[in-house]
């Protein structure tokens, strides 16, 4: 899935098909610079920029498939569409989808926008 970075402004779909939004950008981790999560487009009125993890993701034609239901992701946590990630956010992204989250050695941010 390294090529996920070429997929902004596709759609992206739950795990039944339902479409949760668009695919804005793609978060990876520091220490790989693996695509690790993406922020998706939600809201007509309010835009936002909605966290939903990449693992278990699927490319098809035309879209990404998220193993999330759409309820779920358009409640996680999220950034204004101009905004990035603070670090001080980070565990709170991580910790919405139930995954685990610690820092670098060093203590150097986790994720960095791509």
């Amino acid at each position: 899935m390294a090529d996920i970075r070429e997929w902004r402004g596709q759609p992206v779909v739950d795990e039944k098909g339902h479409r949760i939004g668009t695919l804005e950008s793609v978060y990876v981790e520091t220490s790989t610079d693996e695509p690790c999560f993406a922020t998706v487009m939600t809201g007509m009125t309010k835009r936002r920029l909605a966290f939903v993890p990449l693992n278990g993701s699927v490319a098809g034609p035309g879209y990404l498939r998220v193993p999330y239901p759409k309820a779920k992701v358009k409640q996680a946590p999220a950034i204004g569409t101009d905004d990035i990630l603070p670090a001080t956010d980070e565990p709170e992204v991580f910790a919405y989808y139930e995954l685990p989250y610690a820092t670098g050695a060093g203590g150097e941010r986790r994720l960095a926008r791509r």
